[in-house]
């Protein structure tokens, strides 16, 4: 299994509810094959209240004091993948490479089958343990990476399950305590590991603005925009013992020019901090971030106003697990993402506020089988103090091989 895939499996279950093994190795003349997997599917029942905030994540209706009851069966937060990765050493260097194919678990019309899929991770690697490494190509984004690979929701559900529709996944805590690290195009080095200390810096796909709801003065989330790219970097210091750890910060900037029909340019940056400490089937997890023009939930959604300027963002994150002696493992998280109005701006239905509670359970029925039951509730409150609600219980299993 790739790296990814074992650092998001071993972080969620933080080596309790499941374990990250090796994928099917089969070796192949200099190369050294690695096949590996997930496949996940949940049942969710979402009810939803309140009136539609802009941004939000509760969905809400056409009017307050009316409710309704969406069911689904689909994927959870993490897509269903299908990865070969492989490695070799050749003139003293460790050369490497993964690819991933990632369908989902939901249909959205009957007598029609959605065709959408991702192909989150396509990139190579080359180094040396003495000094290093390069990554050249698609994986997960160095800014917030950290913040999501601890989310307990990783194994499950979350927040979304609700309101999105087709072949695509939910969005576990992204935009109730971080922003999402997404899956950039980036070029970036990594340390060795000195005694627990790691970093990392890279080169990574920019991303235009959008300003959902103000106007059409700023162009659209998530496609490629700018002259040059963004920059983001991490460090961390992991130790083990009685009482194992690990803290990181990793920040990220990009210059954001694509603002239509307004002069110029900004600068979108944003910095977060974490930490994580595991002692006797306890866990404990707290993190926050802050930023300029990074938006909310999307990397530079709803970051900047109709006329250019840039919104405040921040929130965070906390978390407390426990491995009970039947090795289940029960969890409960609260975390908030806020984004503010700027002074040029008056209160409108844009989103200031998404909150989430969750609490979870995951219990290995295999090594590599786990059961998973969660309950979130989640609260989106726009600038106006209008409020969204959505309650979420979800009952599924993830595997892993």
């Amino acid at each position: 299994m790739n790296n990814q895939i074992k650092l998001a499996v071993a972080a969620a279950l933080l080596a309790a509810a499941s374990s990250a093994n090796a994928g099917i190795i089969i070796p192949a003349g200099d190369w050294t094959l690695d096949i590996g997997g997930i496949v996940n599917t949940y049942y969710t029942s979402t009810r939803s209240s309140g009136t539609a905030v802009t941004g939000g994540l509760s969905g809400g209706t056409a009017a307050s004091g009316i409710s309704n009851t969406s069911s689904n069966i689909t994927t959870g937060l993490l897509p269903n993948y299908l990865t070969v990765s492989g490695k070799t050493r050749q003139n003293d260097l460790d050369v490497a490479f993964t690819i991933s194919i990632n369908p989902g678990s939901s249909t959205e019309n009957g007598g029609i089958q959605t065709s959408n899929q991702e192909n989150r991770q396509a990139f190579l690697t080359v180094g040396d343990a003495s000094w290093g490494s390069f990554k050249l190509g698609k994986d997960l984004g160095i800014f917030a990476s950290d913040a999501i690979l601890n989310d307990m929701t990783l194994l499950g559900v979350g927040s979304g399950a609700g309101v999105l529709a087709g072949n695509t996944t939910t969005l576990g805590r992204i935009g109730t305590g971080f922003i999402y690290a997404d899956w950039k195009s980036q070029i970036a080095y990594s340390t060795p590991n000195f005694n627990g200390f790691s970093a990392t810096a890279g080169v990574t796909q920019s991303w235009d603005a959008l300003a959902t709801g103000a106007s059409s003065a700023v162009s659209t989330a998530g496609t490629r925009g700018g002259a040059s790219p963004a920059f983001e970097g991490k460090a961390s210091y992991a130790w083990t013992g009685d009482v194992a750890g690990k803290v990181w910060v990793s920040g990220i900037t990009q210059n954001v020019e694509k603002l239509t029909g307004i002069s110029g340019s900004q600068r979108a940056e944003a910095y977060d901090i974490g930490a994580n400490v595991n002692v006797a089937g306890l866990g404990l997890t707290a993190y926050y971030y802050d930023g300029s023009g990074m938006g909310t939930t999307i990397q530079l959604r709803d970051g900047f106003d109709s006329a250019g300027n840039k919104r405040d963002s921040n929130g965070g994150y906390v978390q407390a697990t426990y491995a009970l002696p039947t090795a289940t493992k029960i969890g409960v998280s609260w975390g908030v993402s806020n984004l503010d109005k700027t002074s040029a701006e008056t209160a409108s239905a844009l989103v200031s506020k998404n909150e989430m509670w969750t609490v979870g359970a995951y219990h290995p029925l295999t090594k590599h089988l786990n059961l998973v039951a969660e309950y979130s509730d989640v609260k989106s409150t726009a600038q106006t103090n209008v409020q969204a609600k959505a309650q979420t219980v979800s009952l599924g299993a993830i595997l892993f091989f």
